[in-house]
């Protein structure tokens, strides 16, 4: 903290003396972003949230409404499925999206449109065993 500015000191010339002592002690030199260039996104808009979206970006983190959020996770499914090491990986991982996308078109969540189904796990199945060059299971 700060001393409290003396009586008879110019506020400017006692700003430049705190400023000029705090570079002396070498306060500012490790600050983050020092010596690198300015952000690119200075001649953007301005947006008062933007440090709530900087935030969220570096911590990974989205806000999107349920509906577009179930959406997002039955993409990466149906990807987490194709990449999956085994039959079984690929079910339990199509049968998991599959019973959050049946609750959604019983009851829908909040925003647009879901425009999802369910995904044929069968079907899914099949073509990973032709992706790994694994000849389908008989069932009898």
């Amino acid at each position: 903290m700060t001393e409290r500015k003396p009586p008879g000191v110019g506020f400017e010339s006692w700003v430049d003396r705190q400023i000029r002592e705090a570079e002396g002690r070498g306060d500012f030199s490790s600050l983050p972003g020092f010596g690198k260039p300015l952000p690119d996104d200075l001649a953007a808009p301005y947006d008062e949230l933007w440090w709530i979206r900087r935030k969220m970006a570096a911590e990974k983190l989205s806000c999107l409404p349920p509906s577009l959020a179930l959406r997002k996770e039955a993409e990466d499914a149906l990807e987490a499925a194709s990449r999956a090491p085994s039959e079984r990986a690929v079910r339990r991982i199509l049968s998991d999206i599959n019973e959050k996308i049946a609750a959604a078109l019983r009851r829908p969540p909040q925003g647009p449109p879901l425009n999802l189904r369910p995904y044929d796990v069968e079907q899914a199945v099949r073509q990973w065993q032709e992706r790994h060059g694994r000849p389908p299971r008989r069932t009898t």
